[in-house]
């Protein structure tokens, strides 16, 4: 489908690059065109013969065009326990109520699960997540179905997958040109062995693959890792070489400077998820400490079990307003950095590099936002509008691979909305039993 998007504000998220207006156009699943406005200074005829080649036109009416928020950490299933296990610590929430209701899941039900997590998604400009759940097939089938694009993380440990399954997963979806990719990963160092970590590193060192974890999200993991191991995670994982060839770790909460050494020496990616380590009492992650080391970050809302909405406008607030608390100082971290975290450094997290920023022959994956909205007025500065005003409600269109999934409410997903909810439901009901 070929779509022109005119009239437009246009945020494109490269380097030294302004807002300006002008308009988009995408062929396909690539932007064919960013940049001033073309069909205005073209002839009635040469106006006439161009719009021919339109699926179709949208006015923008001057609200903005920007890349779509790259979700660099989910789970996304979890929505069955969204408001199940709250007001609970990591070490209880898992073990006392995550855990067991997973255990009764069956790969039907994390494809339903994950049909009403990526609505979820598409509402909040998510045009990409970096999920990290029980069983990948499942997953990927339900993006695929529904035309959103996901990269897949390993989530090996010691009760779930083998490092021989991840293997063949890795080779089914690394080099596959759809909307689904993988990354290999494992679940945490404290639910997975010695053993089977030298295996991921294995393959890691096959496949000259980076590798992605949960780590040092609180003080009693490190702890726990310092006593098992004599070291931290991150100390860890550099001695049994799997930081060998990058990836990155979710959370980041309890980082030392060794810690933080490691990672920006391996080119290690910090994920920072704020509501989730808030709502688990993790700790505050020290972002402006991370930047200071010249580490990648990204954001990720984590599952909305522990989240509990996947929401990347309060996440990016959190970044920011957390970075401010953590460092005692207004200054720390600001709206454009925080906004690039949730755009291109996330698309950059999970190997995305074609779908990072607005520009010829980059994916597109494409929001358009309302700025007619009263908390995006008055228009002094649109960037620190969207990180600290902005809202779910301002996302008008979400675009991904040249498709429109989301626009003014309703959905393109390839199944209504309310089919999805009833599914849900009865999966929900099953489990409670």
């Amino acid at each position: 489908m070929n779509t022109r998007i005119y009239n437009a504000r246009i945020l494109t998220m490269e380097p030294g690059q302004e807002i300006f207006e002008g308009e988009v156009q995408i062929r396909g699943d690539r932007i064919a065109y960013v940049g001033p406005a073309v069909i205005q200074n073209l002839t009635r005829k040469e106006t006439i013969r161009n719009s021919s080649i339109w699926d179709r036109e949208i006015d923008a009416q001057k609200n903005l065009v920007m890349p779509g928020f790259k979700n660099a950490h989910t789970h996304s299933a979890m929505v069955f326990l969204r408001s199940f296990a709250d007001d609970l610590p990591l070490d209880r929430w898992l073990n006392q109520k995550v855990f067991p209701m997973e255990k009764k899941l069956t790969g039907d039900d994390i494809y339903q699960l994950s049909m009403l997590a990526i609505m979820e998604y598409l509402t909040s400009g998510i045009t990409a997540n970096f999920d990290m759940y029980l069983d990948p097939d499942q997953v990927a089938q339900a993006s695929l179905d529904a035309g959103f694009r996901t990269v897949i993380c390993g989530a090996m440990n010691d009760f779930t997958h083998s490092p021989k399954q991840q293997e063949q997963w890795y080779l089914k979806y690394r080099d596959s040109k759809s909307l689904v990719t993988y990354q290999l990963g494992f679940h945490a160092e404290y639910t997975t062995s010695r053993e089977k970590l030298e295996q991921i590193a294995a393959l890691s060192h096959k496949y000259h693959a980076p590798v992605f974890t949960h780590s040092s999200e609180t003080r009693g993991e490190v702890k726990g890792c310092i006593e098992r191991y004599g070291c931290t995670p991150t100390g860890l994982f550099e001695k049994l070489g799997l930081l060998e060839y990058g990836g990155g770790c979710f959370h980041c909460v309890h980082m030392t400077e060794e810690d933080l050494a490691i990672m920006q020496r391996r080119k290690i990616a910090a994920i920072t998820c704020p509501a989730s380590n808030l709502k688990l009492a993790s700790g505050i992650a020290d972002v402006r400490q991370l930047l200071n080391h010249r580490i990648c970050v990204g954001i990720g809302t984590d599952g909305a079990a522990s989240n509990n909405c996947l929401d990347m406008f309060r996440e990016m607030f959190l970044v920011s307003g957390l970075a401010k608390i953590k460092a005692e100082d207004a200054v720390a971290v600001d709206a454009q950095e925080v906004l690039r975290m949730a755009t291109c450094q996330g698309a950059h997290v999970m190997q995305l590099f074609d779908a990072d920023v607005l520009a010829e022959q980059k994916k597109a994956d494409l929001i358009l936002i309302d700025l007619q909205q009263p908390n995006m007025q008055p228009i002094h500065n649109i960037s620190k509008n969207l990180v600290y005003s902005g809202s779910k409600s301002d996302v008008k269109l979400t675009m991904v691979d040249g498709k429109i999934l989301y626009e003014d409410g309703v959905f393109d997903i390839g199944v209504s909305k309310e089919e999805v909810y009833e599914n849900v439901q009865r999966v929900v009901q099953r489990l409670q039993q």
